[in-house]
């Protein structure tokens, strides 16, 4: 079910047009409603990838729609002549609720601002207990934090690119691997005994040099050895959407290459700060991290989302 916002009163225009025969008679009026916004599913949850609509009115076409949530730009592309659609991010921790911020521009003249504030549904998340190496338990290192420090800025980097990305998918989405989740998104990691991160992707069992497959078309963006992730590869899908996947033992593909879904990218390894190996896959719709699985969901059509 789409829940539809009506974001300002109708405007109604009195045009003179008299009917034929009759002069007299009163001028019929026509109402032109201002653009409708929806998002769908009605109250997405925390930390999961959603849409959001903008439909016209048949009187008041849409020369385009920009717009921000929650700190993201919004990237709208034209679905039909009074339609335009764009995928959106709820972040994890986001709270009851996230704001959302439009400008409309008019086919005839002018453009409009309008705001909205779209409720989230919170998520419900586990702790885990990891033991892993001593280096990547205890603080890091200056020649470590150095390093996180490269690895970090190559990550926004990356998240700038897909914003400035026209779309690179199609229809064609799939999980990198079929097997079985072994540790969900937004879990609690506690390292060593000391609370540490979040878990801010999702982990599928592997043995070392099973095949990854690239989970949406894309292009290579990144090809790079990282200290907590290890082995990574990054995908720009383009419209503000990237996936990464860490860990790997070793990358098939290289930096600027164009590789559809289910193209393998990758092998499963059990590089940077790891327990045993396993794909640890990330998508983020510029620099919020979101759960990979609603990936899936929400390239499915609207009317068979939840």
């Amino acid at each position: 079910m789409i829940r539809s916002l009506l974001v300002a009163g109708a405007v109604v225009v009195c045009l003179a047009l008299g009917l034929p025969g009759d002069e007299t008679g009163p001028a019929p009026a026509v109402v032109l409603m201002d653009p409708q916004i929806s998002w769908v599913p009605e109250a997405p949850a925390e930390g999961t990838l959603f849409r959001i609509r903008v439909q016209a009115s048949p009187h008041t076409p849409l020369l385009g729609v920009h717009g921000a949530a929650a700190g993201e730009e919004l990237h709208f592309r034209r679905i039909d002549d009074q339609l335009f659609e764009s995928f959106a991010a709820a972040p994890i921790g986001a709270g009851p609720a996230i704001d959302a911020e439009f400008r409309v521009v008019y086919e005839a003249e002018g453009e409009e601002s309008f705001t909205s504030t779209i409720p989230v549904t919170p998520g419900v998340y586990d702790h885990e207990e990891l033991r892993v190496a001593p280096r990547f338990g205890a603080p890091p290192s200056p020649e470590d934090q150095a390093q996180l420090e490269r690895d970090r800025a190559s990550a926004r980097k990356a998240s700038q690119t897909a914003h400035r990305t026209s779309p690179r998918w199609d229809v064609d989405v799939m999980m990198p691997r079929d097997s079985r989740v072994t540790s969900g998104f937004g879990d609690g990691r506690v390292f060593n005994g000391r609370v540490s991160s979040r878990h801010m992707g999702l982990d599928l069992r592997g043995a070392r040099g099973d095949t990854v497959l690239a989970a949406a078309a894309g292009d290579v963006l990144l090809v790079e050895p990282f200290l907590l992730a290890g082995n990574v590869v990054y995908l720009n899908h383009g419209a503000g959407l990237l996936s990464a996947y860490f860990h790997l033992s070793e990358q098939l593909v290289e930096v600027g290459e164009r590789v559809s879904a289910g193209q393998a990218i990758g092998l499963v390894g059990a590089t940077g700060r790891v327990t045993g190996p396993h794909l640890h896959w990330v998508v983020r719709y510029g620099r919020t991290s979101v759960d990979p699985r609603s990936l899936l969901t929400v390239m499915l059509p609207v009317d068979s989302m939840p």
